[in-house]
């Protein structure tokens, strides 16, 4: 018996469990991931915060000139006027007024194509059309130009006026809107739909009284998204909207111009002409100013977007 209560009252040898190993295990490769994920945000943020400093530490300055809000290039080179004029009135009027008219056009089409996909979509032609919104999503800008020319001008023979660059843009901005507008759409429950039917409401005033309203926030900040994308595009406006230094207002003739043609204007004479560097450098800081305020807009929007039951 003795030795028996002395076999039982031997110490246990203590074996790590597998439970043990596999929580090591996976805190190391959790302490990995987390280590390469910040060195890739940082290795990422390098660039992007260098060219932010290079742009407004030489931009800035041009920036708080009232000259450069209130003119335009009006009379800059001509004999008897001062080249210092730095204005860029005009093509801040024309990258507002093409925007404005991209999202007049753009918007209403993508709305429409996102209640249809995610309210009425069934069988090939959704396939179709959502197959289309996502081969728009990555045509490269400069495609978009060209059909737009090739329609514009050799097909109906007409002669390129701003509106042209809208058109362009529009291809641009109807899948960004349309994605952004379906995820919205996704999340307003179904029982809103589904007591609303229960009373009668027809499905079309149902969309239009209370799916669309319930989304609103949702589908502004993706509107303003779209926007602030459109405004930044350089190529459809290099092919089809010629620089003028000239104040244009009406976007159905003659040239207007932006503030991407204003960089590629006055980027030839940077290197031998400070003035030009000045009108560059003030250009691309206002340029990233707008993208950021209405980025910024978005996401202020975007913070009441909630679907609530």
């Amino acid at each position: 018996m003795s030795t028996s209560n002395e076999a039982v009252a031997a110490p246990r040898v203590a074996v790590p469990s597998l439970a043990a190993h596999r929580s090591a295990s996976r805190t190391t490769t959790n302490t990995v991931a987390a280590v390469v994920m910040w060195s890739s945000f940082f290795l990422a943020l390098v660039p992007l915060v260098w060219i932010m400093w290079t742009v407004v530490s030489k931009g800035f300055t041009v920036m708080l000139s009232a000259t450069w809000w209130l003119k335009d290039q009006s009379g800059v080179g001509a004999a008897g006027f001062d080249d210092s004029i730095r204005g860029m009135r005009h093509a801040l009027v024309g990258t507002l007024t093409m925007a404005a008219i991209t999202s007049i056009i753009a918007i209403p089409i993508a709305i429409a194509t996102a209640v249809y996909l995610i309210e009425y979509g069934r069988g090939r032609l959704t396939k179709v059309v959502s197959f289309m919104v996502d081969i728009l999503s990555g045509v490269p800008s400069i495609v978009a130009a060209l059909f737009i020319y090739a329609v514009w001008v050799t097909t109906f023979g007409l002669q390129l006026i701003p509106l042209c660059a809208s058109l362009a843009l529009v291809l641009l901005m109807i899948p960004v809107v349309t994605r952004s507008t379906e995820e919205m759409l996704r999340l307003v429950p179904n029982e809103l739909r589904e007591a609303s039917y229960a009373l009668g409401v027809p499905k079309w005033k149902t969309i239009l009284h209370i799916v669309i309203p319930t989304a609103r926030s949702g589908i502004i900040t993706g509107g303003l998204l779209g926007f602030a994308r459109v405004a930044g595009e350089t190529a459809p406006l290099l092919l089809l909207a010629a620089y003028t230094q000239y104040l244009n207002q009406n976007p159905f003739s003659g040239n207007m111009a932006a503030l991407p043609t204003l960089i590629n204007t006055n980027v030839r004479f940077m290197s031998g002409d400070t003035v030009s560097a000045q009108r560059v450098w003030g250009a691309a800081c206002t340029l990233i100013l707008i993208v950021l305020v209405i980025n910024l807009i978005g996401r202020f929007v975007a913070s009441f977007a909630r679907v609530k039951n």
